[in-house]
């Protein structure tokens, strides 16, 4: 459960990737949310179930 007020928002929301960072990783590319989810800096995810979320990156301006 999360400690924080308000609590972040749980591994299975759309809006996960709201968490509190806990523990970031710049250098090899991934952060630990406080919900459990492994974000990537490619946008993609590892959710604590083992479930994968392909990287979702905006796509660049359409000619």
């Amino acid at each position: 459960m999360c400690p924080h007020e308000p609590s972040c928002p749980p591994a299975e929301a759309l809006d996960r990737e709201a968490a509190r960072t806990m523990a970031a990783h710049p250098e090899q590319g991934w952060s630990l949310l406080c919900n459990g989810v492994v974000l990537f800096e490619d946008t993609g995810e590892l959710l604590p179930d083992g479930a994968v979320i392909e990287p979702h990156r905006p796509l660049a301006g359409v000619a």
